[in-house]
C-alpha cells in the first residue's frame, strides 16, 4: 500500500507557565483517498515517542528554550519546531528507520557544494549508504558528477 499524504490534526494547549500540551492523532491516507484506520494513532500517549522528540530538537537542531512573551511569537515558535520536527520524523519513516536522527542531520548538514564559476556544482561530501538512500527517495542524483545551473534548476522544479 502507497501512502499518499498524511493528515496531522493537532491540539495545542498552553497553561500559564507558558507550557504547551500536545495531543491529537496521525492520520494516514492512502493513494485512493481513503483514512486507512489501522494506522490512525494517537500521539498524545507515545510518552517515549514525545521524549525522544524533545531530545531530538534539543540536541540535533539545537533548539533551545526561549523567554518570549507575545502569544503569537510563542505560537510561531512552536509552528516551527514542530513543522521541522515533522518533516524530520517524516524522512525518518521513508528511510526506514534505518539510521539514527545523528547520523541523517550531520548527513544533510555534510551534503554541500563547490561552486565552479561558470562551470556548475561540484558535491564535496562523500557518497555513502545513507546518500544514496536519501538520493533515492528524492528522486534525483548530486553525487555523481559536475552540476550544471540547468541541472540544478530542473531539481529544484521537481521539488517544487
Amino acid at each position: 500500500m502507497a501512502i499518499k499524504n498524511i493528515v496531522l490534526t493537532v491540539f495545542v494547549k498552553s497553561n500559564k507557565d507558558g507550557w504547551y500540551y500536545v495531543s491529537g492523532y496521525n492520520i494516514y491516507v492512502d493513494k485512493n483517498g481513503k483514512i486507512r484506520n489501522n494506522y490512525l494513532e494517537n500521539f498524545s500517549t507515545g510518552n517515549n515517542d514525545i521524549e525522544e522528540t524533545f531530545r531530538i530538537m534539543k540536541s540535533e537542531f539545537k533548539a533551545r528554550p526561549v523567554h518570549l512573551s507575545r502569544d503569537d511569537r510563542i505560537q510561531a515558535h512552536f509552528i516551527t519546531c514542530f513543522i521541522s520536527i515533522t518533516i524530520f520524523r517524516i524522512l525518518e519513516k521513508l528511510l526506514h528507520e534505518q539510521f539514527s536522527s545523528h547520523d541523517i542531520i550531520t548527513t544533510l548538514k555534510e551534503m554541500n557544494f563547490l561552486n565552479v564559476h561558470g562551470e556548475g556544482y561540484i558535491p564535496t561530501y562523500a557518497r555513502t549508504e545513507l546518500t544514496d538512500k536519501l538520493h533515492e527517495q528524492a528522486g534525483f542524483h548530486t553525487d555523481f558528477q559536475l552540476l550544471s545551473q540547468k541541472n540544478l534548476k530542473n531539481i529544484f522544479k521537481h521539488i517544487e
